[in-house]
Parts: C-alpha cells; structure tokens; sequence
C-alpha cells in the first residue's frame, strides 16, 4: 500500500510542475490513463485511505480499511495492536473456516456413508433382482422340461399302445393260423380214415377167379335146375307110380326148404347189409364226434393259452404300474425334498444376506457415530483454541511473546493494507495454506518447529523480524509523509478541489 502512494505521488509532482496551466483534474486523468491500471488502483487505495467520503462517493462502496488513519493518530503501538487484530480476525476466520470444512467434511462422510447405504440397498434391490429373474428363469426351465417329458411320456404311450394294438393283432393272427392248421390237419385225418376205408373195401372185394368160379358154379346149376325140369315133364307122363309121387314130393319140399333158407339168407343178408351201414354211419359219427371233440379240446387249449397269456401280460402290466408309480411317487418325494432343501438353502441365503446387511448396516452406523464424534472433537478443540486466543488477547505482551507470524509478514503487511486479493488468485489458497499451516496461539499448542528449533530460538527469531519489520515500517512512514508533503505543495489546487468534492 505505502509503496503504490510512493509510486503515484512524484508522478502527480511532475505533472504539476511540468503543466502548471492545466487544471488538476485533466493532470490527473493524463497520469491515470499513462499509468493504465496499476495507476488506477493505486489512486483508489490512496482514496480509500486518506479521503473515504470521496472514495464512497466515487465508487459507492464503503472502505474496508481505516487503519492508516489510526496508524497516524496513534502511532507504533496503535499499529502493533492493529496487526495483533487483523492477525486474530484471520485466526479467527480460519477457525471459523476450518470448523466450517471441517462440518462439511463430515457431512461429506455422512453423504459417503448414506451413499454406500444407497448402493449397498440397490445392490441388493439388484440381486434379489436377479435372483427372481433366475427362479422366473428356472421355473420357466423346469416347466419346459415338464411340458417336454410330458410329450415324451404321451408318445411313448401312444407307442406302447400302437405296440400292444400290433401284438394283439397279431396274436389273433396267429391263433387264426394255429385253429386254420388244427383245421386242415383234422380234415386231413377224416380224408386218411376215408381213403383207408376204400382201401380195406376194395381189399374185402371179390377177385377176378372168384366171381368166374361162381358164375360157372351158377351155370351148372342153371344146367342141373333144366335136368331136373325135364326129368319132372317126363314124370308127369308116369304119374301112377308112387315112387315118382315120394320124390316129387320129397323135392318140392327141399324146394320150399331151399327157398326159406334162401330168404332167411337174404333177410340176414340184408340185416347184415343194413347192420354194416349202421355200423359205418356210426363209426363216421363217432369219428367226426371225435374231431369236434379233439378240435374243441384244441380250442380250449388255444383259448386256456390265450387267456394265460392274457393274464401274464396283465400280471406284468400290472407289475410295471406298480414299478412305475413306486418310480414316480420316489421321484416325487425327491423332488419334494430337493424343492425343501432349495426353500431352506435359499432362506438361509437369504438371512445370512439380511445379516449381511445388518451388520453392513451397523458398521456404517458406527461410521457414522465415529464422524460425529469426530467432529464434536475437532469443534471442542476449535472452542478450546477460541478460549485460550481470548485469555491470551487479555495481555498484550503475552500475545506479542506467543503470536508466531510467518517469515513473509512484510508481504502479509502489504496484501493487509491492500484489503483484497490480486486478480486471478484463488480466494482458497489462502485459507487452505492457513488450514495447513494454522498460527500457534501457545508454546504448547505450537509445538515443535519444522526444522527442529525449540520454542525459545523460535520466539526470539520472530521478535526479531517482529522488530525488523517495525524499523522499516517508520522509515516508510518518514519517505511517505516527505512525499506526500511536497505533491501538497506542487498540486494545493488539486487537493483543495478534491477535498471539496468529498465535503
């Protein structure tokens, strides 16, 4: 600040005694635009300064810095006091600054620990997510699997059936060939007994010298009958004789005789005749009752066959029921136990899970707490450091012995008095190299230095650049005043319409 007034006020001399029919005001505006900016700011400092009611009414804003004019009126231990001040205002706006970072540090953590909490609920939003898309899947399977062995089990029916169609079918087909078989076989027997019976026939016939003997034997009793006819007619004729008569008599009775003989033989040869027809009519009834007999002994041998067979493949069919509703009733008790282990590993998942959780839960909880507690440590070390800045402001000499400045408190001084930041600086550098490198307000708050210097030599070495800084700051005071006092006397003119225009 001193050292833009130094700089502004011998350009203000020279153009006043360079110019001295110009008027004030266009003197002042030449050296403002020749100076450009850092002309510019150094008048309005020195406004704010030595003239504040002109600096408000130029400007519209109020000074922020008056201590100059304390600086004049009271002298070295009205500045040293005022540094004291400025210097616990900035201790005091660092606290407040760090209590504030540090509050949105934990609010920060607490945002942290809410977010894990958000993500750690939509992670499990996400699995239970998945985890019933994956049961809509595998149920999804399980039916497709069923609805599968379900058509497999209706074809394999379906071809059961068709095979058992097929076997009964050709079942009956060979029960038709076996009855068509016993069939020709029994006509077989009836033609062999009836071709035998021609054959024992034709064997019981006459032969061929046979029937020639009896038709010679029938000639020469044709020859004798004749004899005996003519020897009657001539009898006739000798009817006296009683002896012909005896004959004659004796004849015709060997004749009637012979003829009964010869019709009884007849009549039993005729009875014979009938008895063998009978006999063989009888025999071919017996014969053909026998076949009925002997095919229907076959057929209820077929059909006791058949009906065993009938009841074996009922007993098997039976039996393979049996096995496979014992099959099915295990598959499902399986299935049940499977579906009951599944059910009791899914709600252990689910529990450990939830414990999971729980635990995630409370461990973020105490997260929390541990930031709270934190926090109310780090702001009852800010009220403590708060209370012994107060005890120490109480005495003026202590706080000179324990105030611990940095070695650039003369560039500290100057950006004081300026009362603002340069342009493009960062208004958070500042406080975050004060948040790093906080002031020590006592010997044991401070504690060691960085290099290692024990607190005495710490505090002698600061006095000492304490009164340093103090020297070089009233020989600025002199060279200001010397200056300032002879652009009064080269621009009175100036200073007299400026110190109207503020009045």
């Amino acid at each position: 600040m001193m050292r833009s007034r130094c700089s502004a006020t011998p350009t203000w001399s020279s153009a006043s005694a360079k110019w001295p029919a110009l008027r004030p005001a266009g003197v002042l505006l030449d050296i403002l635009q020749r100076t450009g900016h850092k002309g510019y700011v150094a008048f309005l400092e020195s406004l704010e300064l030595y003239y504040p009611q002109l600096y408000k009414k130029v400007t519209g804003k109020e000074p922020a810095r008056v201590f100059s004019m304390i600086i004049d009126a009271s002298g070295e231990s009205g500045l040293t006091q005022l540094l004291m001040t400025e210097v616990m205002k900035l201790q005091k706006k660092v606290q407040d600054l760090t209590a504030l970072l540090s509050s949105k540090d934990d609010f920060i953590k607490e945002l942290r620990v809410k977010d894990s909490l958000l993500r750690k609920h939509q992670e499990r939003v996400r699995r239970l997510k998945e985890e019933c898309e994956a049961g809509g899947r595998d149920l999804k399977r399980c039916k497709d699997e069923n609805y599968d062995l379900a058509m497999r089990l209706a074809r394999l029916s379906e071809e059961k059936g068709a095979a058992l169609m097929r076997t009964r079918d050709l079942q009956l087909e060979v029960d038709r060939l076996r009855h068509n078989l016993m069939k020709a076989e029994d006509d077989c027997k009836v033609e062999r007994k009836h071709t035998l019976k021609l054959r024992h026939a034709m064997e019981q016939r006459p032969s061929q010298e046979r029937l020639w003997e009896l038709q010679q034997e029938k000639a020469l009793l044709q020859a004798r009958v004749q004899e005996l006819e003519a020897a009657a007619q001539e009898g006739k004729l000798e009817r006296s004789s009683p002896y012909i008569q005896v004959l004659e008599e004796d004849w015709r009775q060997a004749l009637r005789e012979h003829q009964e003989q010869a019709t009884t033989i007849f009549a039993l040869r005729k009875d014979l005749r009938q008895a063998e027809a009978l006999r063989s009519r009888c025999m071919e009834e017996r014969e053909m009752v026998q076949l009925q007999c002997l095919a229907l002994r076959k057929d209820s041998k077929m059909y006791k066959e058949r009906i065993e067979a009938v009841l074996q493949q009922m007993e098997e069919v039976a039996i393979e029921r049996d096995q496979a509703m014992a099959s099915r009733e295990e598959l499902h008790a399986q299935c049940a136990q499977s579906l009951q282990d599944k059910d009791e590993l899914r709600k252990r998942v689910r529990e450990l899970g939830e414990k999971a959780d729980e635990l995630q839960l409370q461990l973020f909880q105490c997260e929390g707490r541990l930031l709270a507690a934190e926090a109310r440590l780090k702001q009852q070390q800010l009220d403590t450091l708060v209370l012994s800045s107060d005890l120490e402001d109480s005495s003026p000499r202590n706080s000179q012995e324990k105030l611990s400045l940095p070695q650039d408190l003369e560039d500290d001084g100057q950006l004081s008095d300026k009362g603002g930041l340069a342009e493009g600086e960062n208004p958070e550098q500042p406080f975050v190299s004060l948040r790093k490198e906080p002031l020590s307000l006592s010997p044991h708050d401070a504690g060691p230095s960085v290099g290692g210097e024990p607190p005495e030599k710490e505090r002698r070495r600061l006095k000492e650049s304490f009164e340093n800084y103090r020297r070089k700051r009233a020989l600025r005071k002199v060279q200001s005043s010397w200056q300032q006092g002879e652009g009064d006397r080269g621009n009175t003119t100036g200073s007299d319409n400026t110190d109207t225009e503020g009045a």
